[in-house]
């Protein structure tokens, strides 16, 4: 395998341009951890208690409802996690206010390859770092057992200055532009606003919640949590092939939402902005059709136990990609996700061990001509003696023709996009925990995935090629 000589330094299209919209020090991605580990120095654990809150250290316990787990607001948007699933963060309190901070950030090296074909080698080799943080702070109005929680919430990440060049490179890997033309075999960045929310929950009974939000830019009630914020996917540095049909949205637009919560069942309704972020990823700005309110959906969640969650979600979206404006989408999801905690109880209420398993299906039909694109996956994480981390992710991932185009380069005028075939790939990895740093996490891993090609794209890819990172995680934590 080649060695990759600086961040970027390989990027996925043949063709070298400069990015305008990226600073030029791609240095900026080693700047992630440092800000996490002094902001983290300042955080100290004093606080009252809280439904689902472990006092005695920085970690989140385990609620032990639906309605907890939501008050908690771990997740991403209003997505539930099992209700058992641990939450690494740091908190404190100030002023009647709670505040919290998660944050992650993984710096890799990735190399692709792939046979020899007539239109050049597929694949390739680059350093690049994905990484967020979230702040947020939660006040309680009122003092009544039904009072009111406001929470206050953003989403920051550096991906649009540690991922140069607009992608990083993953095989088979499709959705939005760089430079204006498709992605193909790449994975774009995050935009450096990925949420700013207000969430408001009132007590409507002992076991109903009344929850609304509101974000100029955020996650609507479309699909699980999404795979940087769930934990079978948190150790692993890069993106789901099915993350187009899964849970691409969410980053969008003038989200609203409103749920109802009773018992163990959620029932959600959402109006948002259907058209995917532009490429200009440092601005707070909307995609290439504006910020109208367009689209909408439904998502019902049921978490009968601590263990585990299920949801069903549906949704019209309207001009999601800028290469098709006039291409609207139905999307369908479901998930089912299990968690299990095991071994020793560790000093701050946590355990030594935890098993989280996530399956997912996803469903886009274009309105347009009726295509469909299907995609499954299977995604567990083991955490054993405290600090180890084993997982594997397993995906079945519509495609479409897009993957016959060479990397950057533009669409074809008279271009018809169509499904071509479904590609399997078979993740493995491990990490191990060290602590570098008074609330900091350190740990070095690596994972390997195996793809096994539909049979229209294998003259371009070879039956199975393969793809490699290894990496440094790195993570806020008591």
């Amino acid at each position: 395998m080649s060695r990759a000589r600086a961040l970027g330094s390989t990027p996925i299209s043949p063709t070298q341009q400069k990015d305008p919209a990226m600073p030029r020090s791609t240095p900026l991605a080693l700047l992630a951890p440092f800000l996490f580990a002094s902001i983290a120095h300042a955080q100290q654990p004093s606080m009252p208690d809280m439904p689902g809150m472990d006092m005695s250290g920085t970690t989140m316990s385990a609620p032990t409802t639906l309605i907890e787990a939501q008050l908690n607001h771990a997740t991403s948007g209003t997505s539930a996690e099992p209700t058992s699933t641990p939450a690494s963060m740091l908190m404190a309190h100030h002023n009647g206010w709670m505040l919290m901070l998660h944050g992650s950030a993984f710096l890799a090296d990735t190399q692709q390859h792939a046979a020899p074909s007539p239109q050049g080698t597929r694949g390739g080799d680059k350093f690049f770092s994905t990484n967020w943080i979230m702040p947020m702070a939660t006040h309680q109005l009122g003092s009544s057992g039904r009072a009111g929680q406001l929470t206050l919430r953003t989403m920051l990440s550096l991906e649009p200055a540690t991922i140069s060049h607009r992608v990083y490179p993953e095989f088979f890997q499709q959705g939005e532009t760089a430079y204006g033309n498709p992605i193909v075999d790449g994975q774009h960045p995050h935009n450096f606003f990925m949420e700013l929310a207000a969430l408001y929950d009132l007590h409507l009974s002992e076991h109903t919640l009344l929850s609304l939000y509101a974000a100029p830019i955020g996650d609507p009630a479309i699909g699980p949590t999404a795979y940087p914020h769930r934990l079978s996917a948190s150790e692993d540095p890069i993106a789901t092939l099915g993350h187009h049909q899964q849970d691409s949205t969410h980053i969008a637009f003038n989200v609203l939402t409103a749920g109802l919560t009773w018992h163990t069942l959620r029932i959600e309704a959402s109006a948002f902005h259907g058209g995917e972020p532009s490429e200009q990823r440092w601005h707070f700005q909307p995609s290439s059709n504006g910020l109208a309110i367009d689209s909408y959906s439904t998502r019902l969640t049921f978490s009968p136990t601590p263990n585990w969650t299920a949801q069903y979600s549906i949704a019209h979206i309207t001009s999601p990609e800028a290469l098709y404006p006039h291409e609207d989408q139905q999307r369908q999801t479901a998930s089912i996700m299990v968690n299990r905690p095991f071994g020793s109880t560790t000093s701050n209420g946590s355990t030594s061990a935890n098993w989280s398993t996530t399956l997912i299906w996803g469903r886009t039909l274009s309105l347009s001509d009726s295509s469909k694109e299907n995609s499954y996956l299977a995604e567990s994480l083991l955490k054993f003696k405290s600090r180890n981390y084993l997982w594997t992710r397993l995906e079945n991932a519509g495609r479409s023709n897009e993957l016959l185009l060479a990397p950057g380069t533009a669409l074809p005028s008279n271009f018809q996009e169509s499904p071509i075939g479904h590609v399997q790939a078979y993740t493995l990895g491990y990490d191990r925990d060290y602590r570098i740093a008074p609330h900091l996490l350190a740990a070095p891993g690596a994972q390997f995935t195996l793809y096994t090609t539909p049979a229209a794209l294998t003259s371009t890819y070879g039956h199975h090629p393969f793809g490699a990172v290894i990496f440094l995680r790195l993570r806020l934590a008591h």
